[in-house]
């Protein structure tokens, strides 16, 4: 089932998160950063069971362009890393909402949800910062 980026919840600093069951989240950029950054080359991913907390540097995304910090939009624990990015990073470029994604998360705080944006607060904010 696809999901649309109108669903989904959202960070200042350009993450997208999708709540999914048990505690777990997906997490990648939005398409705005993505374009941005332009074609990103390589994705520095966070490892396996690594232990993060909210707003700390989980991982790095480097473009043609520049190297762009990615923080965690929740604290928790890594379960899972898109393998499918070492070989193939533009699938961040190309489908950031789907087969870009770049980690899941089981996260610890259900309080910490609370500070996610939705779609349109995300969009304003874009808005205000162009």
């Amino acid at each position: 089932m696809k999901k649309l980026p109108e669903l989904l919840k959202y960070t200042a600093t350009h993450e997208w998160v999708r709540i999914e069951e048990n505690n777990i989240v997906c997490v990648g950029i939005t398409a705005h950063a993505q374009e941005l950054l332009g074609d990103i080359v390589y994705a520095e991913l966070p490892t396996i069971k690594k232990v993060i907390k909210k707003n700390e540097e989980v991982c790095v995304l480097e473009s043609v362009k520049a190297a762009a910090d990615v923080y965690a939009p929740l604290s928790g624990v890594v379960i899972e890393i898109n393998t499918a990015l070492s070989d193939t990073p533009d699938l961040i470029n190309s489908d950031s909402y789907e087969q870009g994604w770049l980690f899941r998360l089981q996260f610890s705080d259900n309080s910490e949800l609370e500070h996610l944006l939705d779609f349109a607060t995300y969009q304003q904010q874009i808005l205000v910062e162009a």
